[in-house]
Parts: structure tokens; C-alpha cells; sequence
């Protein structure tokens, strides 16, 4: 999601009365690639990108390509074949051996449903959405055209106004699919005029981080989940923070109102106010919620105690509970500066809400992108 804010950012910067601009999206994927499908990169006529579709082998190529687009007013596809062995291909050199689409699609900011406007209706939901991008379109197909894009946020508004009604049903179901287990699939559909390709795009919330805590050692970890795109939010003192914090944080919210605070099943909570009791009744506030991450700082002693004290008053922690739990934070990479304890709790935090195992790599004898 932060990509995509970036992009917005700089969409808005743009004089569309002197210059013109276009969206670069990696729509398909096969093999290994730096970046998966949903890579994005915005391009406007004087040269100058935001955000990016590889490890910097075809921005360049694919910065020329974009310019030509504008310059046509037409969508395109183009294809980086990065395992062929020809030393001429653009990436080769890169070795990743994958192939890559890229859709070119120049942006008319008169029209609300070009892509950019569309994907502004997303940044600040927090739901799943699905962006719709048709990147093949085969025989008479009057309604639409290559890099259209459509976003599903309801049946009914979706049903209402996406122009090809004899693959709705099948489409629809394919959309409930992809929501169902968080993942983006490429899809072709039969129509009666020939074929067309849609990329059903799954856009997931920005993950919201709770710290429940002022001390000093909240600042690296607000500082570092705004860096990678997260959505903060401090539960403390506001009088006893610093003022940066308040540029920082998305939020700063008086430890009276903590319960106050919106949870989704894209929110995470960090206990780090370094006071038993503060914490203690923090843990319980948040085991009331479907939060799926609850972060508790300190010793193993320390959250036994607790659990201890729950048990005792009828509320023992349940083996759902405990799996998110995490305590002791963290994952075990030797940190102890809070600069690297943030590093080890983010990085855990994303381990649980991808579902991996947060392994070494070299280690792991599947793909990297499943």
C-alpha cells in the first residue's frame, strides 16, 4: 500500500495541462521475478518516475516504452523475457529468470475511472478490495479496451455498472475466490465476440500497528513501520512524548481512550508501556477483540504471571489466545538495541500475518513468491 500512496502523492503533483503521465503495472508473472504482479510505476513525460516494476533492470526500457504510449494515447503490453539466454534482452543480466508482463496505460485525469483515481478509492479502506484490469482483449469487444479497470467493493455497485454482463457470474465468483484467500489471479473469460484477460487484483489494508506505551524505545519502532507503509497509532501520555512522535504516528491517543481504538483483522498491538499493570490491563482489553497479534515486551516470567493472574480470576488464556500471543516479542535474531528489537518485531509481525515460518531462506525448498 505504500507504493500505491506514493503514486498518489506524486499523481497529484502533476499539471496535466503541460504534461502528461502513465501508469506501469506488472500484471503477470511466471517464473522468478524481483517484483510480483501489482508492481507499479508512475511515469510522467519529462522522464521522472515514482515507485517501480523490477530491481532497476527494466525501469529504463520500460520508462521509453511508457513515454511512446503517452505520445499514442494507446495501452500497452510488453513482455521482458528475462530467461531467455540472448545477451540483447532487456534484464538477462539481472538473472531472474522469469517472464514479465508490464501493462502501459496513459492516464486521462478527466476521467474518474482511470486507474490512478480508482486506485485512490482504496488507499484508506480497510477492507479488501479488488481492482479489475483488463490486460488482453480479443475480437469485437465495443465496451471495453485494453487497461480498462474496474473496482469490486460490492456485488450489487459491481453488477450495476461492469459492462460485459454474460461473464458476470463466473467473474463474480472468481472475485469471492481471490477475497477469500487474499491472493491476486489472472483470468481469461470466453464472451460471445472472442476473449478478453482480466487481472483480478487483491489490494489488502495497510497494516495498522497499536503501540500501547511513551517510553524511548517506541520511537524506532513507530519511525520503522511508518517507513515500510504502515498505519500507527500510540496509545500513552500525550504530555510525556516527544514532539516528533505527533509528526511521526498517524495517531496519538490518550492511554484513557486505548479501548477506543478500531481493531480489523488488519491490526496488530505492541504492550511496551513497561508497567505490569498498564499492560496487564491492555492484554485483557485486547483479548475482548479478533486482534490477531498481540505483542507483550519482556521475559517469558512476565506474561506467565499474567496468565496466572487471569486463570485465577476465570479468564485462562485459551490455546487460541495464546497462539497470538507473542511473548517473549520478537524474533530471535540477537536484538538488543531498540533499533534492532523493532527490526526482530516487525519482521516477526509480518512472519504471522504472511503465514510463514520466518526461516532463513536458503533454507526454504519452495519459491520465495508462492
Amino acid at each position: 500500500m505504500k507504493e500505491i500512496k506514493t503514486i498518489l502523492e506524486a499523481y497529484q503533483q502533476i499539471d496535466f495541462n503541460t504534461h502528461k503521465a502513465a501508469l506501469a503495472t506488472v500484471v503477470r508473472v511466471e517464473g522468478s521475478s524481483y517484483r510480483r504482479t501489482g508492481a507499479r510505476m508512475l511515469v510522467s513525460d519529462t522522464g521522472e518516475f515514482v515507485g517501480g516494476i523490477s530491481g532497476g533492470c527494466l525501469e529504463g526500457d520500460a520508462l521509453k516504452r511508457a513515454r511512446l504510449a503517452m505520445a499514442q494515447n494507446k495501452a500497452t503490453i510488453v513482455t521482458y523475457d528475462t530467461s531467455d539466454d540472448d545477451p540483447y534482452q532487456i534484464g538477462v543480466g539481472l538473472g531472474c529468470n522469469g517472464i514479465i508482463d508490464v501493462l502501459l496505460k496513459p492516464l486521462d485525469n478527466t476521467k474518474p475511472d482511470n486507474p490512478v483515481q480508482i486506485l485512490s478509492k482504496c488507499a484508506d479502506t480497510r477492507k479488501r478490495n479488488v481492482l479489475l484490469t483488463f490486460t488482453k482483449v480479443k475480437g469485437n469487444q465495443p465496451l471495453v479496451n485494453l487497461g480498462d479497470t474496474f473496482l469490486f467493493n460490492s456485488p450489487e455497485y459491481f453488477t450495476e455498472n461492469f459492462p460485459i454482463l454474460e461473464i458476470l457470474p463466473t467473474l463474480i465468483a472468481d472475485i469471492e475466490t481471490c477475497l477469500s484467500i487474499g491472493k491476486s489471479q489472472s483470468n481469461t473469460y470466453q464472451t460471445e465476440n472472442g476473449e478478453v484477460q482480466i487481472f483480478l487484483e487483491v489490494l489488502l489494508p495497510a497494516i495498522h500497528l497499536v503501540v500501547y506505551g511513551g517510553n524511548y524505545d517506541i520511537y524506532p519502532m513507530v519511525k520503522l513501520a511508518k517507513e515500510i507503509g504502515w498505519k500507527v497509532s500510540v496509545v500513552c501520555n500525550p504530555l510525556k512524548v516527544q514532539k516528533k512522535l505527533f509528526d511521526w504516528a498517524d495517531a496519538v491517543i490518550e492511554k484513557e481512550k486505548g479501548t477506543a481504538v478500531n481493531i480489523d483483522e488488519y491490526t496488530v498491538a505492541l504492550l511496551m508501556a513497561h508497567d505490569y499493570n498498564t499492560d496487564f490491563n491492555n492484554l485483557q482489553h485486547l483479548l475482548t477483540t479478533e486482534i490477531p497479534y498481540i505483542g507483550l515486551l519482556g521475559p517469558k516470567k512476565r506474561s506467565e504471571k499474567m496468565y496466572k493472574a487471569l486463570a485465577e480470576e476465570g479468564k485462562a488464556i485459551s490455546e487460541l489466545d495464546a497462539a497470538r500471543i507473542a511473548s517473549p516479542v520478537g524474533l530471535d535474531i540477537g536484538a538488543s538495541t531498540p533499533e534492532e528489537i523493532a527490526i526482530s518485531i516487525i519482521a516477526e509481525i509480518k512472519t504471522v500475518l504472511s503465514k510463514r515460518s520466518g526461516e532463513r531462506l536458503k533454507f526454504r525448498d519452495k519459491p520465495i513468491y508462492e
